[in-house]
């Protein structure tokens, strides 16, 4: 069976977190994504991580456990290199779809830009991923994920301390960006495919992030007005339980609420759901509660109740619970050093292709260049 997305080709600079993950999500569906791999940006990363102290055999074992990378076509190729405008441009007459996450500015600088690849080919679409955009005065702003939350206003938001606020300690704007840029690719796509015209998609980090404001933007004419951190309703709470433990639940429905009231044994709470005075009160109280009793406990009660609730699971423990498994979630693949556990797509069309862990870097440069009518080992 084929991929949703078989016959769509797309040319991918991208080095960051935003770039790779919306290129993930395609491959993933059967597009040919074919990284653009620039030497000097590999030894950068080596360098960053420390792979640069590992053997050839380490560096092709870390780059097969890459989840982001695999399903993809490798060329090493220069880009700052005089000849290599000319093969990318061959390149470019055959593909749909270019990516990539320089700084405004740098591939046009080096010939490379949307309007170069477009007057190779007029229906190709590019998607420039950066921290704050082509345009407005944070253009040329350098800066990583924490930086985008930071300007969004996402990062007031995040964390329990009123005081101060608190890194999330997940990529949340990098991959709300790439998921946004994987969307607006298939939205362009489309299009061209309707008028015979590409397009310049300029998608900002700092822009994707203000998405995760519209439940408070929708709620709260002046968003001064939300709930500061740490202002947690009754109804959903962290608990630490008595083995140290951890459980979240999230019972804000009336009859969910109910129901977590009766099986706490506190059921004069239940009216009390929308009351904020009382709301200190009532979570010291299932605080309490809670710390009395191992996390197992509290499970097996909620689970027979049929209440809103989940433990807190590691990493290793979610990557463990059968849930994810039967789901193809987490499955495991055949690396070059034995198997590898990895993410699944997270979005299944029925029909993806197998997959293929990643492959070191300038794997596929022959292949490509062959095709694109060039000598085998160009630069």
């Amino acid at each position: 069976m084929t991929g949703a997305l078989e016959g769509l080709t797309i040319l991918d600079f991208s080095r960051l977190l935003p770039g790779p993950y919306c290129t993930w999500l395609m491959a993933d569906q059967g597009a040919e994504v074919i990284r653009i791999e620039n030497p000097r940006e590999i030894a950068k990363q080596e360098k960053v991580f420390g792979w640069d102290k590992l053997s050839d055999e380490g560096k092709a074992a870390q780059r097969a456990r890459d989840i982001l990378a695999r399903n993809k076509k490798s060329v090493l190729l220069d880009i700052g290199a005089e000849e290599t405008r000319a093969i990318l441009m061959d390149l470019a007459r055959t593909i749909d779809v270019v990516v990539e996450d320089y700084r405004p500015g740098v591939l046009a600088g080096l010939g490379l830009g949307h309007a170069d690849f477009a007057a190779a080919n007029p229906a190709i679409v590019t998607a420039s991923l950066t921290l704050c955009g082509q345009t407005g005065p944070y253009r040329d702003k350098p800066g990583h994920d924490p930086v985008a939350l930071a300007l969004s206003g996402v990062l007031s938001r995040t964390g329990e301390d009123p005081e101060a606020p608190g890194l999330p300690g997940i990529p949340a704007a990098d991959v709300t960006t790439g998921a946004h840029a994987a969307f607006a690719i298939l939205a362009a796509v489309r299009r061209a495919e309707r008028t015979g015209q590409g397009t310049h998609l300029d998608v900002a980090m700092a822009d994707c992030s203000m998405s995760l404001l519209a439940n408070i933007l929708s709620r709260y004419e002046n968003p001064d007005d939300a709930p500061p951190r740490g202002t947690r309703r009754a109804d959903m709470g962290l608990w630490r339980c008595a083995d140290g433990e951890w459980l979240i639940t999230t019972d804000m429905e009336p009859r969910y609420w109910a129901t977590f009231c009766e099986v706490m044994g506190h059921p004069e709470f239940t009216a009390l759901q929308l009351s904020r005075a009382e709301w200190p009160r009532i979570r010291e109280t299932l605080a309490a509660d809670f710390a009395a009793k191992p996390r197992a406990h509290w499970i097996a009660l909620f689970e027979a109740a049929g209440t809103q609730f989940a433990p807190v699971q590691s990493v290793a423990e979610a990557v463990a619970d059968p849930h994810f498994t039967q789901r193809g979630m987490v499955l495991e693949v055949a690396g070059p050093s034995g198997p590898l556990t990895q993410l699944g797509p997270p979005v299944r069309l029925g029909g993806e292709p197998q997959i293929r862990p990643a492959v070191t870097p300038g794997h596929d440069t022959d292949e490509i260049l062959q095709a694109a009518g060039r000598a085998a080992n160009s630069p």
